[in-house]
């Protein structure tokens, strides 16, 4: 299985902050986002390889920083240039995937995640999820704010976790269980993932492309390490990263 990171974006929020350095490589006390996520994932067995897409403004960034993660992060880094060098040409996180698929002509279980998330439980159980089930699969966590709803994915399951449906950003939500951007795609099923823009699925967002494969394929949801509980914290505004630094270490 791959572990890749979605890192092309331009972080525009965070102002000057981010305007010549990736919000991934932001220190959050004593270590970066990145790092925090990587220092999980990396323990996880069958995990081979990291492979972090970004763009070219920050791909030197992002050299540097997996040069100096050589003795610890145990798993190979491998970092991915799109190309692109500003936030009009960005290629949206669904093509982002599709690029470094591509350009490294990967065929394996992939593990998909945001990388501008703090996260207080592990992957391992999400990947267990998957193996147990047998299919791709996606994350959710109860989200009581009707308002917050409307800004994400939301899904319907059966009694097996088994997906119904996906709405992206529904005015009238069907349920409370909400879609991080964390995924698991089998290899079984990456030829849809392949061909999914070419076949209508939209580029910005990766829960575009979630939406798009539960139209197409079998999905099952793992519950965010806890229904209802804190356990992400998402690292979106200067506001949410003083929060973070603050409850992580100055």
């Amino acid at each position: 299985m791959k572990n890749i990171v979605i890192a092309a974006g331009y972080a525009t929020r965070l102002g000057e902050l981010t305007r010549n350095f990736p919000k991934p490589l932001l220190k959050v006390g004593d270590n970066t986002i990145l790092g925090r996520m990587l220092d999980d994932i990396d323990r996880i067995d069958g995990i081979d390889e990291h492979v972090i897409i970004t763009n070219h403004r920050f791909a030197g960034i992002f050299n540097d920083w997996a040069e100096g993660m050589k003795n610890v992060i145990q798993k190979k880094i491998t970092i991915v240039d799109d190309g692109t060098e500003s936030n009009d040409t960005r290629l949206g996180a669904v093509c982002d995937l599709l690029f470094a698929m591509d350009k490294l002509n990967i065929h394996d279980d992939l593990l998909v995640v945001a990388a501008d998330n703090i996260l207080e439980f592990s992957f391992q159980g999400f990947v267990d999820f998957a193996r147990s089930k047998g299919t791709s699969c996606i994350v959710y966590h109860e989200q009581p704010s009707i308002d917050k709803l409307r800004r994400t994915g939301v899904v319907l399951l059966d009694g097996n976790n088994k997906v119904l449906d996906m709405e992206e950003k529904p005015q009238a939500p069907k349920s409370r269980w909400a879609v991080p951007p964390f995924y698991i795609y089998l290899e079984k099923d990456l030829d849809l993932v392949r061909h999914s823009v070419e076949n209508g699925c939209g580029k910005d967002a990766p829960g575009n492309l979630a939406h798009y494969m539960v139209n197409h394929t079998t999905m099952h949801a793992w519950p965010m390490a806890g229904t209802g509980k804190n356990l992400r914290f998402d690292i979106g505004s200067l506001d949410t990263y003083k929060e973070a630094c603050k409850k992580y270490g100055n």
